[in-house]
């Protein structure tokens, strides 16, 4: 019987390579791999045109998407997890030298639905008594799903590029904007790394960004595909866990991971809904404040789970 062949799109991980490079494959279907550059484009792609037959798409994109009835689903695969207390960056001539200081500022991020937006305001409003509604967001680009209409105090700026509104004075911070290479460019917290650790010692979560979706089509048409995608996706990433300790070359993601594994004494990137329940439910409330979606949505009610 000749194998069901998947268009798919993720980026590589040291849990996904291996299913691209043919160390872990399914006896009933193959995957072919797009490369595409930047990641958000996969998104997007998936988004508006169901390009692909399973992508990686970020939470925040995903639980947008699902309100606009978007042809996909997701399985409990959480490809990608991270802390935000260092993607805050702001202008030196700002003023701004604690979080309270960002209230009535221009604050720039690339989309308003950015899954590490929606994460670091909701830090900063939680943690740090950061009014969010006091702020002018700024956008780079435009949203993901078309369909999307931003709140009122989001604006759109002409420039696409963070760096360059920030150092410009356009806004007085940014998120999300990686290293900016500048004198004027300086990171809101000192120490991010502790303030994450703090965060994850009072909550126990550790934040999803990206997961897997599938088209509803498929899933449809071949009701034994969420099982055996599940499958395999699980088995590349068991192996990547039990590597984790002797990675020669790890980047930014396997040191965190690294780090995780030590922390929680197992797995740090689970692949179950269960465990990951309380981080969703809570970033699915985040999103409903901050306007992403108009009411909550039980998790489990986002996900087609393995039988």
């Amino acid at each position: 019987m000749a194998l069901l062949n998947l268009h798919t799109a993720v980026a590589n991980y040291g849990h996904t390579t291996t299913l691209k490079d043919g160390t872990f494959t399914s006896d009933r279907f193959k995957m072919t791999h797009s490369e595409i550059s930047p990641v958000p484009m996969i998104f997007r792609r998936m988004v508006r045109n169901l390009e692909f037959d399973l992508a990686e798409m970020a939470l925040a994109t995903y639980i947008c998407s699902k309100h606009y009835n978007k042809g996909f689903t997701a399985l409990p695969v959480f490809l990608t997890r991270a802390f935000y207390h260092g993607g805050i960056i702001c202008n030196s001539g700002s003023g701004i030298t604690k979080p309270s200081d960002l209230n009535g500022k221009k604050i720039g991020t690339r989309s308003y639905t950015l899954t590490p937006g929606i994460w670091t305001k909701a830090i900063l409003q939680t943690e740090h008594n950061v009014d969010l509604d006091s702020i002018t967001w700024v956008l780079s680009g435009n949203e993901h799903v078309a369909e999307y209409q931003t709140p009122p105090g989001v604006i759109s700026s002409e420039k696409d590029d963070l760096a360059e509104m920030l150092l410009s004075g356009e806004v007085d911070a940014v998120i999300g904007a990686g290293n900016i290479d500048s004198p004027d460019a300086v990171p809101l917290f000192e120490k991010p790394d502790k303030l994450d650790n703090d965060w994850f010692n009072k909550t126990k979560i550790y934040p999803i960004s990206h997961l897997l979706v599938v088209r509803d089509d498929l899933l449809v048409k071949e009701p034994w595909l969420q099982n055996e995608v599940y499958d395999l996706f699980k088995t590349a990433k068991d192996s990547y866990v039990k590597s984790l300790p002797g990675l020669s070359h790890p980047d930014s993601n396997d040191l965190q991971n690294r780090k995780m594994a030590d922390i929680v004494d197992g797995d740090p990137i689970p692949y179950d809904l269960d465990g990951a329940y309380q981080g969703l439910d809570t970033f699915i409330k985040f999103n409903v404040d901050q306007k992403i979606i108009p009411e909550y949505v039980a998790p489990e009610n986002l996900f087609t789970m393995p039988k």
